[in-house]
């Protein structure tokens, strides 16, 4: 017999896991919004990607750790590394890269764009999701499942046209029209890395022998590589004049902590 899905007051964890992220993704768009417009000194993107990571990792570390121990009866440093190093955890290092750069792109977006905006453009990661997963995974769509794509579609694509339509189709596009048009291309991009890595990511796990929070440790792990490509690369000058924390608040720690809890969130949905 299949083991029976673990439950939470009689509910199976993956739903009250779904029900969570659902909360989740909701304030983090608003909690990241706040975190840049609260502030006259703005913290520096990568550091908070960068935090995020090494938060994750921490927490899957210990539950790796603390389930390494209970299966071995003693807690060894060998077997943790091996479990989280070891075989085929080089696949990972392909999400890792994605969900960092999308991280990234997250800031970027939410920084340029209100937050209702960014939360209805970023539905587009939906269908970017289930066409990487019928085209990765062989997914089968069904009708209706295909027309609530097209409908999420349309109704992006309405929330872009602009109320205003009094200027003529040749003139310059004003500077709030520039920020607002990079933060939208930042907001497709997103979604399109969310999806390839959302998909690659679940064809890892669903055909892997280790537990969800080995893959998440080595996840979170191999982030922290190109999350800290970016605090020495792009944010490096200005992070050496002004410190790693320069304009943090509880807000940043807030979105800081919102985006490691989805990252885990999601893992058990799936």
């Amino acid at each position: 017999m299949l083991a029976a899905d673990p439950l939470v007051l009689g509910v199976p964890l993956k739903y009250v896991s779904l029900l969570v992220l659902t909360v989740q993704n909701s304030m983090l768009v608003l909690v990241m919004r706040y975190s840049r417009v609260t502030s006259d000194t703005p913290f520096y993107a990568s550091t908070a990607v960068l935090m995020s990571e090494l938060t994750k990792f921490t927490i899957c570390l210990f539950i790796t750790a603390k389930t390494s121990a209970a299966e071995h009866k003693r807690l060894s440093v060998r077997h943790i590394c091996n479990d989280i190093l070891g075989g085929d955890s080089w696949k990972i290092l392909i999400p890792a890269g994605l969900y960092t750069i999308q991280n990234n792109l997250q800031y970027t977006a939410v920084t340029l764009l209100d937050a209702a905006t960014f939360q209805v453009t970023y539905q587009l990661k939906i269908l970017t999701t289930a066409l990487c997963a019928v085209m990765m995974l062989g997914t089968r769509l069904s009708t209706q499942q295909w027309l609530s794509l097209v409908a999420l579609t349309l109704g992006v694509i309405l929330v872009q046209i602009p109320a205003d339509r009094s200027n003529t189709a040749g003139s310059m596009l004003s500077a709030t029209d520039q920020s607002q048009l990079l933060g939208l291309m930042s907001v497709f991009v997103a979604c399109v890395l969310s999806g390839l890595a959302g998909v690659y990511f679940e064809k890892v796990l669903k055909g892997s022998r280790k537990s969800i929070w080995v893959r998440n440790a080595q996840l979170a792990l191999f982030s922290i590589m190109p999350a800290l490509f970016g605090v020495l690369i792009v944010d490096g000058p200005d992070i050496r004049q002004n410190g790693f924390f320069y304009g943090y608040t509880a807000w940043t720690w807030g979105a800081i902590a919102c985006q490691a809890m989805g990252g885990l969130i999601v893992s058990v949905v799936v």
